[in-house]
Formats: C-alpha cells, structure tokens, sequence
C-alpha cells in the first residue's frame, strides 16, 4: 500500500502499517507510541490509513468526536477531545444483528448523532453557525474499538487509531433540532435489561453542541472539512461499557428517542 502522499513521515507510515495490519487480523496490536508521541502525529498517522480507505473505494459519512466526557476522560487518562472518520460500512441498523466478530474488543457509548445540512468549511463558527447546520438529530450507540492490545492506550495511540472507531447505530426516527434542550437531555443505557451507563447532554463538552462547533473548527480549513450530509456523533453521554457477544444494548436520550444494538453470535 503506497497511496499516502508522498510528503509522509516514514514513521508515521510504519505506525498506520501496524495498525491496519491489526485490524486486517483481528489481532490487537502494540500501541504506536513507540513510534509517535504527539496529537499531530496521531492524525497525521490517521490521515494516512482515511486516504487509503477512500482509495480502497470505502464512503466517508460523517465523524466521531472522542473522549468529551469527563468519565471516559478518566476512564482512559486523557484530559482532550478528539476526532476520527466514520465510513457508510461501520453503520449498523438499529435492532438488527451486528457481527460480534468483525470488533476486536468493543465497548458501547450513547450518544447524540447530529446530521449536518451545510458545508462548514472555513471558520471559526459560533453555535449558531452549527445549529443552523444541522438538520436533524438522532439517538447513536457507538461501538468503540482499539486495535490496540488491551485499550492500553494514550492520546496519540487513539488518535491513530481514528479516535478508537469502531461502528454505529443510529436510530430510525429524526428529530428537529429546535425546541430540544441537548444540555440538559437524560440518557439512560441498558445490556440485556439492566441500566449500565447513565448521563446527560452536559457530560458532553458541557453541550453536545459544544463540541460540534469544536469539530467544525478543527476541520473548517482541512482537506476535510464538515459537509452537507455528514453524521457526526458528539461524544458519550454517560461511561463506556464493555460489549460481550449476544449482548443487546438500548438507550434513550430525552426528547431524541431510543436506539438498539444486537451484537450477533
């Protein structure tokens, strides 16, 4: 594979070989700190295995903001946000069997998906630029994954790892962003029955919106900048939890609606 641009740092190639390679596998591997140690090479590493996913014929959709609660933000030792790709491929049906096997070791967020109606290119932008951006919301449940052993993981590690993506489920049934309070919305996660992650729209940058106007600023003057018809997920609302196989998953967020995910034996 030698489709990066050729002003890539070797290093950072050799740290997108080993991660691809992993998920290529299905055998985590060692972190890549040994190669990378900053933010900018985390997404400079990315970048280079995104190319490679869009030269392969795989469809960008959208982007995950990561680590935006202060629970996960302990949970993992790091004290930023950050962002990964979303392809059309990591999106799974609500209710439907998703694949257990296609994760390496997943773990399930809620969250507030947002579907973008307007380029956000440039900026910076304010609240409301985003808000009249967005033309619906939903209900998401990311599957987040490390091709990292053992989530043994820094800021750089996951960064590299498009931000630990692993796949989504969004509900059916969208919603109008005007009249919902997303700060105050309460969420309540349920495996197999019992509540395992609770939260609200505040645990999120202090609003879910807060932290699509921080993506919208990350990527405004980047080769990929937010565009008309990307889903973006804001970030967890409540903690992350570990998914076992045929593990079912539901969550409602007041005034979104509910979403489902069934892992698959």
């Amino acid at each position: 594979m030698n489709d990066e641009r050729s002003d890539a740092d070797p290093v950072h190639g050799q740290a997108a070989d080993r991660l691809l390679s992993a998920a290529a596998s299905g055998r985590p591997c060692a972190p890549v700190r040994d190669l990378i140690s900053t933010a900018a090479d985390g997404y400079a590493v990315q970048e280079i295995n995104t190319r490679r996913a869009l030269a392969d014929g795989r469809r960008l959709v959208g982007r995950k903001i990561g680590i935006t609660n202060p629970a996960v933000q302990r949970q993992f030792g790091i004290d930023q946000p950050d962002f990964g790709v979303l392809f059309a491929d990591m999106w799974h049906p609500d209710g439907l069997p998703i694949p257990y096997g296609r994760f390496l070791q997943p773990r399930a967020e809620a969250e507030i998906a947002l579907v973008i109606d307007a380029d956000l290119r440039g900026g910076p932008f304010t609240v409301a630029d985003v808000m009249r951006a967005v033309e619906f919301v939903l209900p998401a449940i990311e599957i987040v994954d490390s091709r990292i052993a053992d989530w043994d993981i820094t800021l750089a590690d996951t960064i590299a790892d498009n931000a630990s993506s692993g796949g989504f489920v969004l509900g059916n049934t969208p919603v109008a962003l005007t009249g919902l309070d997303l700060k105050t919305a309460a969420m309540s996660m349920t495996r197999n029955g019992q509540e395992v992650s609770t939260g609200s729209g505040a645990a999120c940058l202090g609003h879910p919106l807060n932290a699509a106007v921080w993506l919208a600023d990350t990527l405004g003057r980047t080769d990929f900048p937010l565009r008309a018809g990307d889903i973006v997920l804001t970030g967890a609302l409540g903690p992350v939890v570990p998914v076992e196989r045929a593990d079912v998953f539901e969550a409602r967020i007041e005034g979104v609606g509910s979403v489902t995910a069934v892992f698959g034996s």
